[in-house]
């Protein structure tokens, strides 16, 4: 099998898992392999702006349940992860020269690329961007999964302000992006739906 094959199976085999096997726990070496998938991810201007709460306690599930729709997918994963977006940081001059200093640039560029950023910033709604970059970081962690054998649910479906309230966020700092559930299938995947590429491709082709 070519690498494009193996690719595609894996993008198969993803599928967004209703019911997880609850006696099947990944390994800390796997978890690991997702982690790692998830920081190796690219965000805009390099800024990072995610944090992670790995959640494996059962109570902590438990308690989260009724705030997620009753999805079973929260109780019955053998690892869940609230993303979390870090507004405070990515506004924080400390923070930024910290990020903009690993670029191993001049100090001039530095200061240069330093304002461009703060501008790019004065345009945007620093929760939605910094949202966009947790989804980039998330399917990657989600397809990691799927390329060895693991499942994974994406988890929109919660009372954000309640699921914030659980874990007591400052919210002028920090707010709940996006959740993920991973573990093992307890039944086969159904068949995968999409629109056919002539259905959202447009080409534009030059002479």
């Amino acid at each position: 099998m070519n690498k494009k094959e193996l690719f595609l199976n894996m993008m198969h085999f993803r599928h967004a898992c209703k019911i997880f096997d609850e006696t099947k726990v990944i390994s800390d070496e796997d978890l690991d392999y997702l982690l790692e998938a998830f920081r190796l991810s690219p965000s805009s201007f390099g800024m990072e702006p995610w944090r992670l709460l790995v959640i494996t306690d059962k109570k902590i599930k438990k308690d989260l349940k009724p705030l997620c729709w009753n999805q079973n997918q929260i109780t019955t994963c053998s690892h869940l992860i609230v993303i979390k977006i870090d507004k405070k940081s990515v506004l924080d001059d400390e923070y930024i020269k910290k990020m903009f200093a690993r670029r191993g640039l001049s100090e001039d560029s530095t200061k240069a690329y330093i304002k461009r950023y703060k501008e790019f910033l004065k345009k945007q709604d620093i929760s939605c961007w910094c949202k966009k970059q947790c989804y980039i970081a998330a399917a990657n962690m989600m397809s990691a999964a799927a390329f060895i054998g693991i499942d994974s649910c994406p988890i929109e479906g919660f009372d954000k302000e309640e699921v914030e309230r659980y874990f007591e966020l400052d919210t002028q700092k920090e707010e709940i992006a996006l959740i993920l559930t991973f573990g093992y299938r307890l039944k086969p995947a159904s068949k995968k739906q999409r629109l056919s590429k002539n259905e959202f491709v447009t080409f534009l082709k030059g002479e």
